[in-house]
């Protein structure tokens, strides 16, 4: 317990900035968990028997930085298809942190200009937070480039050209 009687949240206090940096930690470990060949993948779906697939893609790239998109995609009944948690998430390897840039839900698509404020960083990164758990929980992985990680059955890597 904090002083002020809130809950520690990774040692620090909860919607503190120094918890926020707390949670990009958390998310950097388990984002490199889920795609530990990151510096080598452009494009990757990750299969896993019961459980929807997993899309992961690089939008740029740079000498300590990667941007990627990670969702799942659905389609529609006009037959295009929606990302959904359509997350945009910068990478910063220097500093081992995962920061949810963007976050854009169907039901909250226009939302407001709260984008950059403290308690929106929370509400998006604990939902990365949360949402990166489950998918290592239910077996998810993009291996390395040329390589293939214990149970490889469980994975899959080929890029989808369907989706955008």
């Amino acid at each position: 317990m904090h002083a002020s009687g809130y809950r520690l949240w990774h040692g620090e206090a909860p919607r503190s900035f120094a918890g926020l940096m707390a949670v990009y930690e958390s998310n950097y470990r388990r984002l490199m968990l889920l795609a530990p060949g990151l510096d080598a993948l452009e494009q990757a779906v990750s299969r896993v028997p019961g459980c929807l697939d997993l899309h992961l893609r690089v939008l740029e790239r740079h000498r300590y930085t990667t941007f990627l998109h990670l969702t799942y995609w659905f389609e529609q009944p006009d037959g295009g298809v929606r990302p959904d948690p359509d997350l945009h998430i910068r990478v910063y390897h220097d500093a081992r942190l995962a920061e949810v840039h963007s976050c854009l839900r169907p039901q909250r698509r226009g939302g407001g200009a709260d984008g950059c404020s403290l308690a929106r960083r929370w509400q998006m990164n604990r939902f990365l937070e949360k949402w990166l758990a489950y998918c290592l929980a239910q077996g998810h992985g993009f291996p390395p480039a040329g390589r293939t990680l214990a149970g490889e059955t469980a994975f899959g890597r080929a890029a989808d050209p369907a989706v955008p």
